[in-house]
């Protein structure tokens, strides 16, 4: 059986392959980074009904961005967790 002679690549088409390719990265290098900030929020319209549903005295903004970092950090069931562990005042 003869054999092919093999083709020359085309190096024109390879470098259009590799932009189209990185093209696509590059989109969906996006959607992820956007389904990663849309993750991070997702807990904010939860909190902020529960606050509209309960009554909350007078707080210093150092100490809201503080619980608000807190969440932020160590996530809701953490802090939540350790809100119910302090005594009723």
């Amino acid at each position: 059986m003869a054999r092919t002679a093999s083709k020359p690549d085309d190096l024109a088409a390879i470098t259009a392959r590799r932009e189209a390719l990185l093209a696509e990265l590059a989109q969906v290098e996006e959607q992820a980074k956007a389904a990663e900030e849309a993750a991070r929020d997702a807990g904010r319209p939860v909190l902020l009904a529960a606050f509209e549903r309960v009554k909350i005295g007078g707080m210093e903004k150092a100490e809201a961005r503080a619980i608000a970092t807190a969440v932020s950090r160590h996530g809701g069931k953490a802090v939540s967790q350790h809100l119910a562990s302090l005594p009723v005042a």
